[in-house]
């Protein structure tokens, strides 16, 4: 074994590119031409040899290195290559708050809000601070028990959000997700097989009317509705539209061309991702003449705003988003038929009765299309097909209020 006066006196002879002087068990120490000094530990892993640095002399003296040695030596016979490991720690040491649920969950959290809309980040930030960071937040993942996570999410169910619940577990299988690839020991996903011990969520849906002659019911009530002429406007003409409501809430005049017969919704407007709202096109909205005759009516009233459906306490901000669904209360709907409802109504119904291609309604929705390319390849929006398909929804929606096409005869 080397000396500390061994080592002080080693130098380079100067025809050599290094000298290397032997310890022992695989530790030797090399000199350059320079004068440096580093230790090394060589060693032979499925057959490959390598060599691990232990650091310079004199910072790192005889002694330290052979304890430096035999700490590598016992990763290797645990069968870890002592380089990796020692990788891996000083990855793990450059993470603050090393692996905690809580210091894991922000690294993830960080790489991926940026591609959300802003609502979906700031509800998702929400629900980590309220109700996983206070119970797991500082805990280490690798030690992180299913029964801790499962007692989190009862008691977000304890307080009647059920369906927070879900989201809340969905967020956690993710961040797991992010963090086995780098877990250190072998590990397991532990949310799987969480959902089956929590309530059932069963997604809500909205209260829509799929029979015609219910619906030509609603017509005429909407028709014959009584209150300010703001609301009644946008009542008309949501079924003729089905559009989501936040859209035709915050219809603006300059999104409309009422010559040319279309409403054009900006893209950062449109329910999609943050990066999809960024790079993404307009929605074209065709017009069918009762729309836009009821367009024409109260631009002499709010034609010289921005909103087409301003507030009544703000014309600064558009119409409330309890406006028309009181409306609907009023006229005796309210249970059967949401705001949100009339864009299923006319999904159903246009195919039912109308028997129009479903991709054309889709398109009107403005639904992303399925198929195995998406949206890369296929980027028809149907506008030709989409003026036809809603007038002729329109008309169909008259002649429901009107009572006619309406009863079903049994074939003979």
């Amino acid at each position: 074994m080397l000396t500390d006066a061994e080592c002080k006196n080693a130098t380079c002879p100067p025809d050599k590119a290094r000298a290397r002087l032997a310890c022992s068990g695989g530790l030797y120490l090399e000199i350059s031409p320079a004068g440096s000094k580093r230790w090394f530990y060589k060693y032979r892993k499925h057959g490959k040899e390598g060599r691990m640095a232990l650091g310079s002399y004199p910072t790192v003296g005889p002694k330290k290195a052979r304890e430096a040695r035999d700490a590598a030596k016992s990763q290797k016979s645990d069968g870890a290559d002592p380089v990796q490991a020692r990788r891996v720690e000083k990855l793990k040491a450059a993470r603050p708050g090393g692996d905690t649920f809580k210091a894991v969950a922000l690294e993830w959290y960080g790489k991926q809000s940026p591609q959300w809309s802003t609502s979906h980040a700031e509800r998702s930030l929400r629900q980590f601070e309220r109700d996983l960071f206070p119970y797991i937040g500082a805990r280490p993942m690798a030690e992180i028990h299913p029964m801790e996570l499962l007692a989190a999410l009862q008691k977000v169910e304890e307080r009647g959000a059920i369906e927070t619940a879900d989201r809340v577990l969905m967020l956690a299988r993710q961040v797991w997700d992010y963090w086995l690839p780098t877990a250190t020991v072998q590990q397991r996903n532990i949310t799987e097989g969480l959902k089956g011990r929590l309530t059932p969520y069963r997604g809500k849906t909205f209260a829509a009317i799929l029979d015609p002659v219910r619906m030509g019911g609603l017509m005429r009530a909407i028709k014959g509705y009584k209150g300010g002429p703001i609301v009644r406007t946008a009542l008309q003409l949501t079924p003729f539209l089905y559009q989501r409501p936040g859209n035709l809430r915050m219809m603006e005049w300059a999104e409309l061309d009422l010559e040319a017969a279309l409403w054009t919704i900006p893209s950062m407007k449109m329910k999609r991702t943050k990066l999809e709202k960024e790079q993404g096109e307009a929605h074209v909205v065709p017009l069918p003449t009762q729309a836009v005759a009821l367009l024409r009516s109260i631009h002499p009233l709010t034609g010289h705003g921005r909103y087409v459906f301003p507030g009544e306490r703000s014309h600064d901000r558009p119409l409330s988003d309890n406006s028309v669904r009181s409306a609907l209360y009023a006229l005796g709907f309210g249970k059967e038929q949401s705001w949100h409802g009339f864009r299923a109504s006319a999904r159903t119904m246009l195919v039912d009765e109308l028997n129009i291609d479903f991709n054309v309604i889709e398109a009107n929705l403005a639904h992303a299309v399925k198929d195995a390319n998406g949206r890369s390849y296929n980027r028809t929006q149907y506008v030709k097909q989409r003026f036809e398909m809603i007038q002729q929804w329109a008309d169909y929606l008259d002649k429901l209020a009107a009572g006619a096409d309406v009863i079903q005869f049994k074939a003979a």
